[in-house]
């Protein structure tokens, strides 16, 4: 997570979209309802943060994490500060190891 955040502070989407498993399968639930696949979770970013202005700074703190041996459940919490304003939410991420790499399959961010 913390190469997500250096990606997306960073300006970097596409590096962000690493730790989604790069499947039509992934699964990213937000207040619009639900995106399937990891080429329309990455144009819904980059529609929603078309510039580096509008990403700000993201900041993920995790309240509780749990792994077994192939999948690992995240709680936590996002902020992202922008030039004039914070906002902040919360998230649950379901992980995989897949490939022996861990890859976020369902993602459920407010």
């Amino acid at each position: 997570m913390k190469a997500q955040e250096n990606a997306w502070n960073e300006g970097n989407l596409t590096a962000y979209m690493a730790g989604y498993w790069h499947s039509e399968q992934l699964r990213f639930v937000g207040k619009n309802g639900i995106k399937f696949g990891w080429q329309a979770t990455l144009d819904n970013y980059k529609k929603s943060y078309s510039t580096k202005e509008k990403m700000g700074t993201l900041k993920f703190n995790n309240i509780d994490i749990e792994v077994t041996e192939s999948t690992a459940f995240v709680l936590g919490k996002w902020q992202i500060t922008l030039k004039e304003d914070v906002v902040s939410g919360y998230n649950s991420l379901f992980w995989k190891k897949i490939d022996n790499k861990w890859r976020i399959v369902i993602d459920h961010s407010s």
